[in-house]
């Protein structure tokens, strides 16, 4: 199989028209994940508890795609307010901090006020490993 999508069962995803994640051959492309706990459809006013979600998020879609945390190659991180990442780093760390991806971060608005980070990655999938 060379292409799967694979759904967080956000209703975001249906009414947009995007996947949580792609897997492509080699690659896991896991869309901007924000902070939601998708099965409660619930956000936590802090953006350090957000971007913890954003990793048990992205860390389910990995897994499903055969992937996982260790194996992220690329992160984009992305917050309304710059001043909000400095806080988020302990959170990064804990995550990845031996698996040390190239990263970005940007300020850009997002889809709802209530989002305070998104995060998208890029993993290699774990069979090649």
């Amino acid at each position: 199989m060379s292409r799967k999508l694979i759904s967080s069962d956000s209703e975001f995803e249906a009414k947009i028209g995007y996947s949580r994640a792609v897997v492509d051959v080699d690659y896991v492309f896991v869309a901007g994940t924000a902070g939601y706990n998708y099965q409660e459809m619930t956000i936590s006013e802090s953006v350090v508890e957000q971007a913890e979600q954003c990793f048990r998020n992205i860390e389910a879609a990995l897994k499903e795609a055969g992937s996982s945390i260790r194996d992220i190659v690329r992160i984009t991180y992305i917050l309304p307010n710059k001043k909000d990442f400095e806080p988020c780093w302990p959170v990064f760390a804990k995550w990845l901090g031996s698996v040390r991806p190239a990263a970005t971060m940007f300020e850009a608005g997002l889809l709802s006020e209530e989002m305070k980070i998104e995060i998208q990655v890029t993993a290699r999938k774990s069979a090649l490993r």
